[in-house]
């Protein structure tokens, strides 16, 4: 007899294993479907290792940097990535072994194999056959599809696994050597990550990015800071570049490229240009996980790969089935996921019915975001740019840390943080920070701008001394004019 649930989600990514969770606690029966390991690109070839491995990048910063000034004098010391690597793995397989412990605690059946859709309706229930080490078709009520997304293989690129690599390659536990040349194709979040850590281990970094300048959707001044940081590192941006082919030499790779605005009908007339390095990294576009699950079996629509849904219940075009994360195309972040999995098992217990959840819409107005290299960069709401398109009337407060005393102690004073307020209104409209703790303050923020709050309300909230939280409040008392450490303008009001 087959096994049957209230819902079964496929894919076990920050999305996925948090909506199993989710529905458990509602009492719903739930079955997670997942091919490779729990965690999902996350956790097993994302967010997590790139952090751990940060972490040890940022001390080598710190130590280089900073332990003399400290009173600490280190005469010598040897960086070992394959010790880095060690602990990477460690930290993976520790959160990894956790969520496996949640899953058994709130008793959710997980399917070790490839979940595909192979027919039924909300009505008789959807069959979901599972193959891998599980070998079985279950019947569920509801369905959430959280199969992410993977690199995109681009064809002249010709990734080969050995020299011309992807983020999943770069990320694989066994990989534990340092290039002394690295060239990584595109300047974006998940670029420039990769460029501050292999850096650090003593990687020569070339970037080759196709648009005029690094992280081209954050703010000027952010854009400005890292292009310093990074010039000063020694790493090499390389924008406004087509990268046409790259090649595995043998010995190492050879990318070719000419400037982004030539037409395409005249590149091979072009003047070319070579960069040649050991291993090059490919880190731009995402395909999206939506082959051989079974949509073409219930005319589940797609588009380009991407499952499309509604943008409020997150509802496929069929009834009871849902969509959530990377595969439908929207903001590739472990957060949104996160946050789509709420939504969909509240919708998708709430059509069953019998439970104590109501419907939830989505919304996507405040998605906070966050750059991990050193100083960390955090940013959420509209950028000033697109206020002025927008017709906003904007009154902006900028406070630096040089002039904050606990940045000062810990010797991270350097940064900003900008805070953009709606004039009329006197409500935040977005920020942007560079600087140690970035992502802490940014949350701060977006807790007061998800609330509806004024710029008065963070002005008037007490904040711990000595705290990096006080910048918030100095920014947001600049916004007024009112900033202790900073001279500013004349209070109005």
């Amino acid at each position: 007899m087959e096994e049957q649930y209230d819902i079964t989600i496929i894919g076990a990514g920050p999305g996925g294993y948090q909506a199993a969770i989710r529905a458990a606690q509602y009492g719903a029966k739930v079955a997670l479907i997942e091919k490779d390991k729990l965690g999902g690109t996350c956790l097993n070839r994302g967010c997590i290792p790139t952090k751990a491995l940060y972490e040890s990048a940022y001390l080598i910063e710190q130590i280089k940097e900073k332990a003399e000034e400290f009173g600490i004098e280190i005469k010598d010391f040897n960086v070992n990535f394959a010790k880095a690597i060690e602990r990477k793995n460690k930290v993976v397989k520790e959160l990894v072994e956790g969520i496996i412990a949640l899953q058994k605690a709130w008793k959710n059946r997980v399917y070790e194999g490839h979940g595909k859709i192979i027919g039924g309706n909300i009505d008789t229930g959807f069959k979901i056959s599972i193959q891998g080490k599980d070998n079985e078709v279950i019947t569920t009520k509801t369905v959430i599809i959280a199969t992410g997304s993977s690199p995109t293989l681009i064809p002249n690129f010709n990734i080969d696994h050995e020299r011309i690599l992807t983020s999943n390659d770069i990320l694989d536990p066994s990989f534990n050597k340092i290039p002394k040349r690295l060239l990584i194709i595109g300047a974006g979040v998940i670029g420039c990550e990769f460029a501050y850590i292999f850096n650090h281990f003593g990687s020569k970094v070339i970037m080759l990015e196709y648009l005029n300048k690094p992280i081209a959707t954050e703010e000027p001044i952010i854009i400005r800071e890292l292009e310093n940081k990074f010039k000063k590192l020694g790493i090499e941006i390389h924008t406004s570049l087509n990268v046409l082919s790259i090649e595995n030499t043998g010995s190492g790779v050879k990318a070719i490229t000419c400037d982004a605005s030539v037409p395409k009908e005249e590149i091979n007339n072009a003047e070319k240009s070579t960069h040649m390095a050991d291993l090059c990294l490919v880190s731009i576009g995402r395909e999206k996980e939506s082959k051989n699950i079974g949509l073409e079996k219930l005319d589940i629509k797609t588009n380009r790969g991407s499952i499309k849904i509604d943008p409020f219940s997150l509802e496929t075009s069929v009834r009871g089935i849902y969509a959530i994360g990377d595969v439908t195309g929207g903001l590739l972040l472990a957060h949104v996921a996160s946050y789509e999995g709420d939504i969909a098992v509240s919708n998708a217990l709430s059509r069953i019915g019998g439970f104590p959840v109501k419907e939830m819409r989505a919304d996507y107005s405040l998605i906070p975001a966050t750059i991990f290299i050193s100083p960390n960069i955090g940013s959420i709401g509209i950028r000033r740019k697109s206020a002025k398109n927008q017709g906003i009337d904007v009154i902006m407060g900028l406070f630096s840390y040089q002039s904050h005393g606990k940045a000062k102690c810990m010797g991270e004073d350097s940064g900003f943080l900008q805070i953009l307020c709606n004039k009329v209104t006197n409500k935040i409209i977005g920020a942007s920070c560079m600087g140690v703790g970035a992502s802490g303050l940014i949350a701060e923020i977006a807790l007061a701008m998800q609330n509806d709050l004024t710029i008065q309300n963070i002005n008037s909230t007490i904040h711990s001394h000595p705290t990096l939280s006080e910048i918030v409040r100095e920014a947001s008392q600049d916004v007024l004019g009112k900033a202790i450490h900073k001279k500013g303008r004349p209070i109005n009001n």
